[in-house]
């Protein structure tokens, strides 16, 4: 059975050691957050985790069938872990002054022993609460808080059903009170395997000497050597900047003159590119109820140089617009209502097919209104708030694009225009917006979570900060708030912000994260794969060109390629792993459609032909 870890175990062992590290960047973090649930230690989980691929690297030889090496490792780590626990157990109290990080023996000591007194604090209360679940509840939540997994990652790690694992999590979760669950989520978050790691394990490996396997004149499964590069490249983990310098180790053995790109920790010399459909098979429903894309570890591919970020002019949108929503259902675009001039509404609705480059109109929206915002569940879009000229709205309208017609749903509580919507776990969450009172205009922080299926409302956590006009994008099953204003000069001029906060459903809880570079407003983002894309917007009166990449897994910007056409109040949808901005305004109100090709950014999505396609590079 030809498989990706068995085509790079294959190149392991016909003497290729380096390519070890794709393994290593693709299962570390499960394997990590397996060997904490056993152990509750952080030190000892990641020491343990390294004991892990050292060892499979030394038997690497002894695996009879590669396709099984997700769940032969489980089985080290199970073993290790056992035998860990057994040492722990004779060994005294106390660490040996040797194993303490070098780093922290250079601080004064008065300051390094409050400090571990706090972490250990921190960390014994984690503990008790932890050890007080059963283990296969504690599995899923560690797995799922600790190692970033979704539910069906943490299914196809444990052998288990996905409702299984659901079911785990909210019994977990139900026995834990919400401040320790709150506790759990900082200090995960701070215990995350350091970068690095790769590394290590590496020059680990170099020193082990394997039994290479015989030289054949043909490759395995009868394929090409660059058919093995290719799949090779599936492997790269989407969890790390490609350019972040701090995780280039010290002493490389890659050639000063080498251009690298970086994913995961491995360096990855970039060819020629080609884009290779791969049928979508198997598939069920995803998480918002649409098609379930691959696997975000089994499918990784690299952003090339030279090729994607880019930008290309699609057929204009019929009907000129900005602060419309979109939404896409069935590989399709259907841009909702918006602004068609000074405080003048317009219910129209049009549908563009990226396959053909054409729209078609569509029903009307009851209530015509801008500065909404849609979102989709179950292949329905949720149309929700904003204004129609004369007054904040709470109206929440549901569109089904398949019968072509819309349904009056529950009223959202707070009266709002300017604000966000995300879908997470079958949940639509209405972020922040406007409103007015008798001092005029206010921002607000208000967060309210919608279920279509009950057709309720219920209040959730304040966003840290009041704000409007921002945007949001949902990544992991956390929703990313990005930008907007929280201050208006005069008229509609208003201050944009930088500001990126971080929502977590599961513990509805708050965080902030690194900011934007560019300050603004009346932006668009768009998530492709683990990465968000901020698009547009503008400060004060000036329109922005601006797109700038966001990595959620290292918190850290990096500038890509300017839209051609600077606008603010557009909308952005992803379809094969295409962003498309539409509409919006500068001087004037736009049809302007770009369609952006990221660059082969990690979990692409499916094309509207139901194909996945994946780009290529080659292990240096």
């Amino acid at each position: 059975m030809r498989t990706e870890d068995g085509e790079i175990i294959r190149k392991c062992l016909n003497g290729e050691p380096e390519a070890f590290g794709f393994l290593v960047d693709k299962y570390k973090e499960s394997i990590y957050g397996f060997a904490y649930a056993k152990l509750l230690n952080f030190q000892d989980a990641e020491d343990v985790t390294q004991e892990v691929f050292l060892k499979a690297y030394r038997k690497l030889r002894t695996l009879r069938r590669w396709e099984n090496f997700h769940a032969w490792l489980y089985s080290i780590t199970s073993n290790l872990c056992k035998i860990w626990l057994r040492t722990r157990s004779r060994r005294p109290d106390g660490e040996f002054l040797e194993e303490k990080d070098p780093d922290i023996l250079d601080e004064p000591s008065i300051y390094a022993y409050r400090e571990s007194q706090a972490r250990e604090s921190l960390n014994e209360s984690l503990h008790e609460a932890l050890e007080s679940l059963p283990e296969m509840y504690r599995q899923v939540l560690i797995l799922y808080y600790l190692s970033g997994m979704s539910s069906k990652e943490i299914a196809r790690f444990l052998g288990t059903s996905r409702t299984t694992v659901l079911q785990r999590l909210h019994r977990a979760r139900s026995q834990l009170k919400e401040e320790m669950l709150a506790m759990m989520n900082t200090t995960f978050e701070a215990q995350k395997l350091r970068g690095g790691f790769t590394f290590r394990i590496l020059e680990g490996v170099k020193r082990i000497k394997i039994q290479p396997m015989p030289r054949t004149a043909g490759l395995p499964w009868g394929i090409s050597m660059a058919a093995s590069v290719i799949i090779a490249a599936l492997t790269l983990n989407p969890h790390i900047s490609m350019v972040n310098p701090a995780f280039t180790p010290s002493g490389s053995p890659l050639p000063a003159e080498a251009k690298v790109l970086k994913t995961g920790e491995i360096p990855v010399d970039i060819l020629e590119v080609s884009q290779v459909s791969v049928l979508a098979s198997k598939q069920e429903d995803g998480e918002d109820g649409g098609p379930m894309l691959p696997e975000m570890h089994n499918a990784a591919p690299l952003a090339s140089q030279g090729e994607g970020d880019t930008w290309t002019k699609k057929a204009d949108m019929p009907t000129p617009r900005m602060w419309l929503s979109s939404s896409v259902v069935n590989g399709k675009i259907y841009t909702i209502s918006g602004c068609v001039g000074p405080n003048l509404a317009n219910p129209v609705v049009e549908e563009y097919n990226p396959t053909t480059d054409k729209w078609t109109k569509k029903a009307d929206m009851p209530t015509a209104r801008y500065g909404l915002s849609t979102s989709v569940v179950n292949g329905m879009i949720y149309a929700i708030g904003g204004t129609d000229g004369s007054g904040r709205l709470v109206t929440v309208e549901e569109y089904d694009p398949v019968r072509n017609i819309w349904t009056q749903k529950a009223n959202m509580p707070t009266p709002r225009d300017y604000l966000c919507t995300s879908a997470s776990d079958g949940k639509i969450y209405a972020v922040g917006g406007r409103n007015f009172g008798q001092g005029g205009v206010f921002f607000l922080s208000t967060v309210e979570e919608y279920d279509p299926e009950k057709d309720t409302w219920k209040k959730k956590a304040d966003m840290p900060t009041q704000r409007a006009f921002l945007s949001n994008s949902v990544v992991n099953g956390k929703i990313y708030a990005i930008g907007g204003t929280s201050h208006r000069i005069v008229a509609n001029d208003y201050e944009g912000i930088s500001t990126v906060e971080v929502y977590d459903p599961a513990t509805d809880t708050w965080m902030r994260k690194a900011d934007m570079p560019t300050a603004r407003w009346s932006l668009a983002t768009s998530a492709v794969g683990n990465r968000i894309f901020a698009i547009g917007g503008g400060h004060r009166m000036t329109a922005f060109k601006a797109v700038e990449e966001y990595d959620p897994a290292t918190d850290t910007w990096r500038k890509r390629t300017d839209m051609p056409t600077a606008r603010g109040g557009l909308s952005t949808s992803v379809v094969g792993g295409k962003i498309y901005a539409i509409g919006g305004g500068d001087a004037w109100v736009l049809s302007t459609v770009e369609e952006y090709d990221p660059g082969f950014v990690p979990g692409e999505g499916v094309r509207a032909d139901g194909k996945f396609w994946l780009p290529w590079g080659k292990v240096k």
